[in-house]
C-alpha cells in the first residue's frame, strides 16, 4: 500500500500497515517532527493533518488512510521558505522547550485553512487539544494572529 505523505506517494511496508501512523511517519520516513506524547490522542504532540484536518497520528493507522493526503510539520513550508506560522512562531518566540510546538503548529494551520480570521475564542478552542507544559498559550495565540497579518 501507499499513503501520499507531504505531496509525495510513499510505500508503507507491509508490517507497518498496522502500526501507528506516528511511528510509521518517525520510524520508516524519517519524518520526526510529530512527537510521541500520550499515546492516546489526547496531548496533540503528534497532531499532523489529514486531509487538511488535525489529527493524532499515534491513534490513526496507514490500514485506515489509504487515499489520504497526509501534510507533516516537514511539509508545511514551501521549499526553503517557512510557512507563515513556522516564521510567527519564531518571531514570537513561542517555543520553550519545544516538545508539544510541531504539533500546536499543525493545529494552528488546520484552523487558518478553515478559518482565516479567528478571534481569541476561536483560537482557544481550535487549540484546547494541544497540551503544552511550559505554557506558551498566550504566545501561541500571538503567532497566530501574526500570521493572519502576514496572509497565512
Amino acid at each position: 500500500m501507499q499513503l501520499k505523505v507531504n505531496g509525495s506517494r510513499r510505500d508503507v511496508p507491509a508490517g507497518w500497515q498496522d502500526e501507528s501512523l506516528l511511528f510509521l511517519l518517525r520510524e520508516q520516513f524519517g519524518l520526526v517532527g510529530a512527537k510521541f506524547g500520550c499515546g492516546v490522542g489526547q496531548c496533540g504532540a503528534c497532531t499532523v493533518l489529514i486531509d487538511g484536518e488535525a489529527r493524532r497520528s499515534c491513534v490513526e493507522t496507514a490500514a485506515d488512510l489509504g487515499g489520504a493526503e497526509i501534510t507533516t510539520i516537514e511539509g508545511l513550508a514551501d521549499g526553503g521558505r517557512l510557512h507563515p506560522l513556522q516564521q510567527a512562531w519564531l518571531d514570537e518566540s513561542v517555543p520553550q522547550c519545544g516538545y508539544c510546538q510541531a504539533g500546536q503548529i499543525m493545529s494552528a494551520a488546520a484552523l487558518l485553512s478553515e478559518n482565516p480570521q479567528p478571534d481569541d475564542d476561536a483560537i482557544d478552542d481550535a487549540m484546547s487539544g494541544n497540551l503544552c507544559r511550559c505554557g506558551t498559550y498566550g504566545r501561541i495565540r500571538r503567532a497566530i494572529h501574526r500570521a493572519v497579518e502576514v496572509g497565512a
